[in-house]
C-alpha cells in the first residue's frame, strides 16, 4: 500500500557541508548510513537487528524499502482474498488448483517471514522498545495477532488435518491485515482533517491535498487494484469455460467494482469545488465534469447502467467490451500521461505536417495502384478506398502480404512506398522520443532551480521537503537521483555565493550584492597595498601617469599611503 512515512529528527551535529532538514522530508538525510554508523559499535547480533530495522521496517527512514514492503504486502493479501473466494467456487480445474495451493503456500511463507521479521527487530521499534521485554509485548499487539492468524491455519494443516472449507474461512481472515495500514491512515486523516466540513474532508479523501495523508493514497490503492480485476474479469469473460462456469462470479464482481467507481465518481463530483478554478456549486461542478478524467470516469460506468436499464430496449451487449476503457483511469495515478500531452501540445505543428505529408502520400500511391492493378486484380483493387489499405500496410512496412501488386508498375510503385515509408513513418516515432526527452530535461532542470531556492538558507523546511517528494515521485526520480540533484543545486549555490565569478551586471542588478562586491575589491586593493613596493609604485604611477589624481587618493585611501606624498603628477 501507498503508505507515506514519517520522519524521525535529524541528529543534533549535522555532517560538514551537509543541509539538514527542518521538518519529515524524505531526502536530505541519508538515514540508512547514520544507522550503518550507529550499528558500528553494536555486537553483531544488535548490529543485524538495527540494519534489518532501518532497511526494511522504518517507517520513519525514507531511503529505505520501506513502503514498498508494505505496498507489496497490500498487494499479497488482495490476491489472496480473490484467490481464497476463487478456489470455493464449483469447478475449478485440478491443474489450476494445483497452482492455487503453490500460491497459498508462498503467501504464507512470506506472510510467516514478515512476522518473523517484525518479531526479530521488535525492540528496535519505538512502540516497543520502552518494554521490558519487547518481542512479547510486540506478540500482544492486536497487529501481531492479526498476523499470527494469517498463518497459524496454514501451518497447523501441514500437521494436524483440518476441513480445507473451515481452512479457506481462515484464509479470509488475511483480509485482517490490512488493518495494519488502514487504522493508522484514518487517525491520521481525522487529525489532518479536524474542525473541517463534510466536503472538505471527501476533497481530501479523493483529490491530492496537504490533508489527504496516507488514507488519500489507500483511496488510490484500492481504485487501481478494482481497475486491474475488472479489466482481467473482462478479459477472462471472453474465454468460454471461465465464462460459463464462473458467470455469477464475475458478474458480482462487475458490480462491486461498478459500486467503488460510482461512489468515486459521486464523490469527486460533490467536492470537486474545493480545487482552485471550480468555485461555484453550478459552474464549478460543470467545468469539473467536462474534465478528461471525469469523462474516463463515466465511460467506466456506463456500460454497466446503459446495459442495466436498456437491455430490454436495445441489444447492449456489444458496450461490455468498453468496460476495458476502465484502464484509462489508472492514468490519473501517473504522470506520464500529462508529460505526453504537454510533448504533444507542443510539437504539434511539426507532428500535424508530418501527418499530412503521410496522408497526402498515401492517398496518391492508393491511386496509382488502383490505376496499375485494377485491370490485373478487380476483386482486390476494387477502388481506391480498397487501395488505401493496401498502401497503408506497405507505407507501415507491415505487408500481410493478404494484397500484393502483380504488375510491374505496382510492384516499382511498391517498392517506392516501401522505401518512402521508412523515413516517413519514423518522423513522428523521432519526433515524440526526442520531444519526450527535451521535456524531462525541462522538468528536471526546473526542478534543480526549485532546489536551488530551497536550499538559500541551507534548510529544507517540512513544506519544502513535502514539494521535493512530490515532484521526485512525478518524474520517477530515485532517490540516487535527487541527491545527484541535490549535490548539483549545493554547487550552483555555493557558486553563487562567490559574486566574483558572477557577471558584473547581474551584481549591479542588487544593491546587496554590489555592496559585497565592493567590500570584496577594497579588501583585494588593501592586500596589494600590503605586498606592492609603495616606492617603485609610486615612481611608475608618477612616471607614466597611468593613475589620474582621484585614482590615487583612493589608493593612498584605502592602503594608507599619504594623499600627498609622491602621488602622480597633476
Amino acid at each position: 500500500m501507498s503508505a507515506m512515512p514519517s520522519m524521525t529528527d535529524e541528529p543534533k551535529t549535522p555532517e560538514p557541508r551537509s543541509y539538514r532538514h527542518a521538518g519529515r522530508g524524505p531526502v536530505p538525510a541519508i538515514v540508512g548510513d547514520r544507522a550503518r554508523q550507529e550499528a558500528s559499535a553494536l555486537n553483531p547480533r544488535q548490529r543485524l537487528r538495527r540494519l534489518l530495522w532501518a532497511w526494511l521496517l522504518d517507517p520513519g527512514n525514507a531511503r529505505n524499502h520501506q513502503r514498498r514492503f508494505d505496498r507489496a504486502i497490500a498487494w499479497l493479501i488482495g490476491a489472496n482474498l480473490l484467490v481464497t473466494v476463487f478456489e470455493a467456487t464449483a469447478g475449478v480445474p485440478d491443474a489450476a488448483r494445483r497452482w492455487l495451493h503453490l500460491f497459498d503456500a508462498i503467501s504464507v511463507a512470506v506472510f510467516a517471514i514478515e512476522y518473523a521479521l517484525r518479531l526479530y527487530t521488535a525492540p528496535e521499534d519505538p512502540a516497543f522498545a520502552g518494554a521490558a521485554r519487547p518481542r512479547l509485548a510486540f506478540m500482544r499487539n492486536p497487529y501481531a495477532v492479526l498476523d499470527l492468524v494469517a498463518i497459524l491455519p496454514s501451518v497447523l494443516h501441514a500437521v494436524v488435518p483440518i476441513d480445507l472449507r473451515v481452512l479457506r474461512v481462515f484464509r479470509l481472515l488475511r483480509i485482517l491485515k490490512l488493518f495494519r495500514f488502514l487504522v493508522p491512515a484514518v487517525q491520521e486523516f481525522r487529525q489532518l482533517n479536524a474542525g473541517r466540513s463534510l466536503r472538505q474532508k471527501a476533497h481530501a479523501l479523493v483529490f491530492a491535498s496537504p490533508y489527504g495523508g496516507r488514507l488519500h493514497s489507500a483511496f488510490d490503492f484500492v481504485i487501481a487494484g478494482c481497475v486491474l480485476v475488472s479489466v482481467v474479469a473482462v478479459i477472462l469473460e471472453s474465454v468460454q469455460w471461465v465464462h460459463d462456469r464462473f458467470h455469477l462470479e464475475l458478474v458480482a464482481v462487475d458490480i462491486a467494482v461498478v459500486a467503488i467507481f460510482t461512489l468515486e465518481f459521486c464523490l469527486r463530483l460533490y467536492a470537486c469545488v474545493e480545487e482552485e478554478g471550480h468555485e461555484g456549486p453550478l459552474l464549478g461542478r460543470l467545468r469539473q465534469a467536462r474534465s478528461p478524467g471525469m469523462l474516463v470516469d463515466l465511460l467506466a460506468i456506463l456500460p454497466f447502467f446503459a446495459e442495466a436499464f436498456l437491455n430490454y430496449v436495445l441489444d447492449l451487449r456489444f458496450l461490455r467490451i468498453f468496460r476495458l476503457l476502465r484502464l484509462l483511469k489508472l492514468t490519473r495515478y501517473t504522470d506520464a500521461t500529462r508529460t505526453l500531452a504537454k510533448v504533444i501540445g507542443r510539437e504539434w505543428p511539426v507532428m500535424a505536417a508530418a501527418a499530412f505529408i503521410m496522408v497526402l502520400l498515401v492517398v496518391l500511391t492508393a491511386s496509382l495502384g488502383y490505376v496499375f492493378e485494377h485491370d490485373a486484380q478487380p476483386d482486390k483493387f476494387e477502388n481506391i478506398p480498397q487501395s488505401i489499405y493496401w498502401a497503408v500496410i506497405t507505407l507501415a512496412s507491415v505487408g500481410y502480404g493478404d494484397i500484393t501488386p502483380v504488375t510491374p508498375a505496382g510492384r516499382a510503385v511498391t517498392i517506392v512506398l516501401a522505401l518512402i515509408g521508412i523515413g516517413i513513418f519514423a518522423i513522428p516515432a523521432a519526433l515524440l522520443s526526442s520531444a519526450f526527452s527535451d521535456q524531462l530535461h525541462k522538468e528536471r532542470d526546473a526542478l534543480r532551480q526549485e532546489l536551488f531556492e530551497m536550499l538559500g538558507d541551507g534548510v529544507l523546511s517540512e513544506e519544502e521537503a513535502e514539494i521535493l517528494n512530490r515532484e521526485a515521485k512525478r518524474l520517477h526520480l530515485s532517490a540516487e537521483d535527487v541527491e545527484v540533484l541535490m549535490q548539483e543545486a549545493r554547487r550552483a549555490r555555493e557558486m553563487a555565493a562567490d559574486l566574483s565569478k558572477l557577471p558584473l551586471h547581474i551584481i549591479a542588478a542588487d544593491p546587496a550584492h554590489a555592496i559585497e562586491h565592493f567590500k570584496s575589491l577594497v579588501c583585494d586593493i588593501r592586500k596589494l597595498g600590503l605586498m606592492a613596493d609603495h616606492a617603485r609604485f609610486a615612481a611608475l604611477a608618477r612616471a607614466d601617469g597611468r593613475l589620474t589624481e582621484a585614482e590615487w587618493r583612493a589608493w593612498a585611501c584605502i592602503c594608507g599611503t599619504p594623499a600627498d606624498g609622491g602621488g602622480p603628477a597633476a
